[in-house]
């Protein structure tokens, strides 16, 4: 195989985003089919491709593809990934994997057994500000972590009877959002040892579920995470902001600006006195955007190579059980046992 032929499942707001980033990806794999049950959504992501199979019924495009991205409603992520996986075509999954941990194990299973590449879309992971951000922790030039804290603050909200207000989403903002982060930390981090989270529908009463969460997590290392997100912000400072507190001095790489800055030098606090430390932009993108070009090139390289995805299928999984884990610790007003994820 030298081109991958890859097919798109569910034409939303998300889908176009992909179908947009696919310009640069072009050496890799090119786009052959285009599928939603609203014919004019598919028609109108085909548009801007270089005129590929449309059709209503994903079971129709197993001639026109080696591979899909699938971006439908959470509760659907199973059956269509089950389909083409026992197909032999791989795949290119939205977050989240699936809804409960017996359909992400079954799935994960059943690509392996067809000898498939299965990876979760957690494109936060191959955001050049987060790669750089990770390379700079790991080179050990600022000490070690004490504590990494991430801040989401957006409004999100649908038109409608959507199925993001529903059941069908698989949790609240946490699970939909935040596995992305929760990803993050332990990619970060490493080995988790407990956490709670707390979430509130105040402001956000269009969801089932929380709309605003806040989680704490402790690991092995002794570092500490906190990430505080809201899809209710009316406002906002921080939009998309990552922090991480070394031995040597605070990292912050602030996504919409797209770069990072460290901050050094301070002193021993006094109570009163003013602050006045060292400040550095060590790595400067320009203006930061939800860049997914990353992460299908990622998956491409993984399909032509036999290569097996940072975000694999037991990753992603990962990620959930700590989100489902936090979640019953909270039901039941106690911390979460995360020793065992």
């Amino acid at each position: 195989m030298n081109k991958i032929r890859l097919g798109l499942i569910g034409c939303g707001n998300m889908m176009e985003t992909h179908a947009n980033a696919v310009d640069q990806c072009t050496e890799r794999l090119s786009i052959t089919a285009v599928c939603d049950i609203i014919p004019e959504r598919a028609k109108k992501v085909a548009a801007v491709l270089d005129d590929p199979f449309i059709t209503t019924d994903y079971k129709q495009m197993l001639d026109h593809v080696d591979a899909v991205l699938i971006a439908l409603p959470h509760d659907l992520h199973y059956e269509c990934g089950m389909f083409f996986a026992m197909n032999k075509k791989h795949v290119l999954m939205e977050k989240p994997l699936c809804n409960s941990e017996e359909e992400c194990v079954s799935l994960i299973n059943t690509c392996d057994e067809a000898g498939v590449v299965l990876m979760c879309a957690y494109p936060v992971r191959y955001w050049p500000g987060i790669v750089k951000l990770k390379e700079l922790i790991d080179s050990g030039e600022y000490g070690k972590v004490i504590m990494m804290s991430i801040w989401t603050e957006q409004l999100t909200k649908y038109e409608g009877l959507h199925w993001g207000h529903t059941a069908r989403l698989g949790g609240g903002q946490l699970f939909s959002h935040g596995c992305h982060y929760i990803d993050l930390l332990l990619w970060f981090l490493g080995q988790p040892v407990s956490g709670t989270h707390v979430g509130t529908r105040v402001g956000t009463p269009w969801l089932l579920k929380e709309g605003t969460s806040a989680v704490t997590m402790k690991f092995e290392n002794g570092a500490v995470a906190y990430h505080g997100a809201t899809w209710g912000a009316r406002g906002t400072r921080l939009g998309y902001d990552f922090q991480i507190q070394t031995e040597k001095g605070l990292l912050d790489y602030e996504h919409g600006k797209g770069t990072i800055t460290f901050y050094s030098g301070n002193e021993v606090h006094v109570p009163g006195e003013p602050a006045h430390p060292f400040k550095e932009v060590i790595w400067d993108q320009g203006s930061g955007k939800k860049a997914t070009q990353f992460e299908i090139n990622h998956f491409a390289d993984c399909v032509l190579n036999g290569l097996t995805p940072l975000t694999d299928g037991r990753s992603a999984l990962r990620s959930l059980k700590v989100i489902w884990k936090l979640y019953d610790a909270e039901q039941h007003d106690t911390y979460a046992d995360l020793r065992d994820i």
